[in-house]
């Protein structure tokens, strides 16, 4: 297991510490069964927020309490200082949601679509400025039927910052896509957060949240487990790391505290590199998966 190598989170100079979204007490009823235990939340201003989760963990609920399409049944929230279930037009056009699928501008190109949009917002993005921005110039002429998934899925992102957002919520941004694909779009996500916007993540991905995510939340069965940077997730920067090399009987490990030591050791045993030496600790998604599993024996114990 090697740990992602997360770039230098790029957050804007002005107020990087003022909350954009705030979340106190938050509690979801649906019907008898609730959705979401009294959770406190805070996303700052200019950093990548990823919430994790199993599937029916509550984030969806959560993400569509935040963009205003759902109300909550207790607490407060706050989103860019308004309770987006009562937030007026104004409010909208500085939030950006990146919709699942445009399938209803199939017949349109690239172009048609980006420019249609912008007319609803009243600051919109030059559309050929904001095509470029995407990766999407060599197609703005292609109908958005034959746009490839990653392709597509930038289209999406385009239709989501046309109006400028001051916050930006994807969910499963990157599914489908191909290795490269996935890190070309991370690539154009740090660049919409060097540029000022900050941004809700949702994502399966635990990678894509390490690489992203100055901060990442885990929820399960509707209640925060934990908030925090994800070098630190879990204690996992406090957990012993894992030396593998290949001895004369065939592959072998040690679990310690101390890894230099161990390493020098090994170099002296074997007068020089040992085979297959690598040293490695608990990556996020091994502490994401102990968390998870933690908390589901804890409510079947329960």
């Amino acid at each position: 297991m090697t740990e992602t190598v997360r770039e230098p989170a790029l957050t804007p100079a002005a107020e990087p510490q003022a909350p954009v979204i705030e979340v106190r007490g938050l509690r979801k009823l649906y019907g008898e069964a609730v959705a979401l235990h009294a959770v406190d939340l805070e996303v700052r201003r200019g950093e990548v927020f990823a919430l994790l989760g199993p599937n029916g963990a509550g984030k969806t609920t959560m993400v569509e309490i935040l963009e205003g399409f759902r109300g909550h049944d207790g607490g407060t929230v706050r989103v860019l200082g308004t309770d987006p279930w009562k937030a007026p037009e104004q409010w909208r056009a500085r939030v950006g949601v990146v919709l699942q699928s445009t399938s209803e501008f199939e017949d349109m190109t690239v172009a048609e679509v980006v420019r249609e949009f912008g007319r609803y917002y009243p600051d919109a993005r030059d559309p050929d400025e904001l095509i470029e921005l995407v990766g999407l110039t060599a197609h703005r002429g292609k109908r958005t039927s034959k746009l490839s998934g990653g392709q597509q899925r930038r289209m999406d992102v385009a239709l989501g910052i046309i109006g400028r957002p001051e916050l930006l919520f994807l969910d499963e941004p990157t599914t489908g896509f191909d290795p490269k694909s996935r890190r070309d779009f991370w690539h154009l996500i740090r660049q919409l957060v060097a540029g000022g916007t900050t941004i809700m993540l949702t994502t399966h991905y635990l990678e894509e949240a390490e690489f992203l995510a100055d901060r990442v939340a885990v929820i399960v069965d509707g209640r925060i487990l934990e908030t925090g940077i994800p070098e630190t997730l879990g204690g996992r920067d406090h957990e012993t790391a894992t030396v593998s090399w290949i001895g004369p009987d065939g592959p072998q490990s040690l679990r310690t505290t101390s890894p230099t030591r161990v390493i020098a050791d090994l170099h002296d045993r074997f007068a020089g590199e040992a085979p297959g030496l690598t040293v490695s600790r608990p990556s996020l998604e091994d502490v994401y998966l102990e968390m998870i599993g933690a908390a589901s024996a804890g409510t079947e114990a329960s």
